[in-house]
């Protein structure tokens, strides 16, 4: 009876095209792209297919939805007191994208896939608008605009989804199986490689058993800072 309740009362409030497409990220979170069906979809909305098709056309148009609707939060910036500045801006918008894509497992292929599909559309214009008109503030010049952008964006997308990718993998490990035990036995697999063929890998093994993910990622979006300044500070023809 409680059941019945509940998704009566769920039944009369209005569907939006909003409600559709938290429904459908909260499937995507859960379930993974396979999960989401409208079929999934009506049951978790306590409505017909009809219905949801009258405010979506089809799943391409719903993840398409849904990756802007969690793109658009994760790069809302506003922090407590003073603006930041330019370069800590970037930062907390990284920041924003990298939790996002370790919160939503599916968002890292949504968005290289309207990337390169579908530039046009809302995504690509969001992610570059919220990048450029930082570095526009740091004072690179107007020809650098589109590289030092591109440039920003590529790594900290690459990034982000990467260590999404490494999540995933890490919770597929067996039981008694966690991150900390993976990267021993990666770091012990390099240390093990021919001197001679692998020098830096064998170096760097240690570093890759105790590094952290979201340090790691904040240190190399900081050189990749370093270097868009470094052009901005370029003495002009």
């Amino acid at each position: 009876m409680a059941t019945r309740t509940r998704r009566t009362e769920r039944r009369e409030e209005p569907l939006s095209r909003e409600r559709i497409v938290e429904a459908a990220i909260e499937l995507l979170d859960t379930a993974g792209e396979g999960g989401l069906t409208f079929r999934a979809l009506s049951e978790r909305l306590a409505t017909g297919p009809g219905a949801i098709y009258w405010h979506v056309a089809n799943k391409g148009e719903l993840l398409g939805a849904a990756t802007d609707a969690v793109v658009a939060a994760a790069l809302t910036v506003d922090p407590a007191g003073a603006p930041p500045s330019p370069r800590d801006g970037i930062r907390l918008v990284a920041l924003g994208l990298f939790e996002a894509s370790e919160a939503h497992p599916w968002l890292a292929t949504q968005l290289a896939a309207q990337l390169s599909r579908s530039p046009a559309r809302t995504v690509a214009p969001r992610l570059f608008e919220s990048i450029g008109r930082r570095v526009s503030d740091l004072g690179v010049p107007r020809e650098d605009w589109f590289t030092a952008a591109s440039a920003l964006m590529h790594y900290i997308l690459g990034a982000a989804g990467q260590n999404a990718a490494n999540i995933a993998a890490t919770r597929s490990l067996g039981p008694g199986e966690d991150r900390a035990g993976f990267l021993d036995a990666v770091s012990r697999a390099w240390e093990a490689l021919d001197p001679d063929d692998y020098p830096f890998t064998r170096a760097v093994a240690r570093q890759a058993r105790e590094h952290d993910d979201r340090a790691q990622f904040l240190d190399g979006l900081g050189l990749v800072l370093d270097g868009v300044t470094a052009a901005a500070a370029r003495p002009q023809a």
